[in-house]
């Protein structure tokens, strides 16, 4: 499959427009589009190793891989870029494939090798961040002739106890409780009533930590449900098939507008 210049007015971003293929499910804020920007207009040979790839859908070329890509190049003013053309025969299970695995990290990152071999403003210029460390403080640091590098990363885990919690532990219902009262009382019709008591479930506050302990003590049957209901997050893959990706997207999308500030 060999890529071609295609004019960026011909290309259309994933809104959810092809069945079968959900919307685009990455976002962007502020600082790390103007970081990709910057990495576009310092290294342009890049868009030739790493090419947009697009679906036909109807004469509508969609972007199913690079749509962040594909927006930093219209804000920078580019008119064209090297594009990929999928068959128009190519099903919506391999779309989806291809929008997920063009941006699922599977090595790891040996921090211990970037904080001793790799020049944290470069990485950090390029667009990586680099967890527990600060730019501006690692800067003043070498000015100073200290070593930049100090900070080794721990992820941090949750180990689950080997007790069972009661299922009254797991979730806070109170709140719902109140309003589902509120709304019995009430004098709207049942109809009505049916659809707010199922929005008052909202107001359900899980607690994860006894979830997990939950989870890691049941039986298989019981964490496959809870699995199927996202509250725990075993298989990545099934949880995508699943819909719960859509679900973080919208809400990552709630918090950028909350806290503006962070590709495909």
């Amino acid at each position: 499959m060999n890529a071609t210049n295609i004019p960026l007015s011909k290309l259309k971003p994933n809104t959810g427009q092809v069945p079968g293929l959900p919307k685009n499910p990455r976002f962007i804020r502020d600082g790390r589009f103007d970081a990709l920007k910057k990495s576009i207009q310092d290294d342009p040979e890049m868009l030739e190793l790493r090419e947009i790839i697009a679906y036909d859908y109807n004469g509508e070329l969609v972007v199913i891989a690079g749509n962040m890509r594909f927006h930093a190049l219209k804000a920078l003013g580019y008119k064209e870029a090297p594009v990929k053309v999928l068959p128009t025969d190519t099903p919506a299970e391999k779309l989806r494939a291809y929008a997920v695995k063009d941006n699922v990290p599977f090595g790891e990152t040996d921090w211990d090798v970037m904080a001793n071999d790799w020049d944290a403003v470069e990485l950090e210029a390029w667009g990586l961040e680099v967890p527990g460390w600060d730019a501006g403080e690692s800067e003043a640091a070498g000015e100073e002739g200290e070593n930049q590098y100090t900070h080794k990363v721990d992820a941090p885990t949750y180990e689950p106890k080997n007790e069972k919690p009661p299922t009254g532990e797991l979730a806070d219902r109170r709140r719902a409780e109140e309003l589902i009262a509120a709304i019995d009382a009430s004098d709207v019709s049942d109809l009505d009533k049916d659809f707010l008591k199922i929005a008052a479930m909202r107001h359900v506050v899980f607690n994860y930590e006894k979830i997990a302990d939950y989870y890691a003590n049941s039986l298989p049957n019981v964490q496959r449900l809870m699995e199927d209901s996202a509250l725990v997050i075993i298989d990545f893959e099934r949880a995508i098939e699943l819909g719960y990706i859509e679900l973080r997207k919208e809400i990552s999308e709630l918090y950028a507008e909350e806290y503006p500030e962070d590709e495909l």
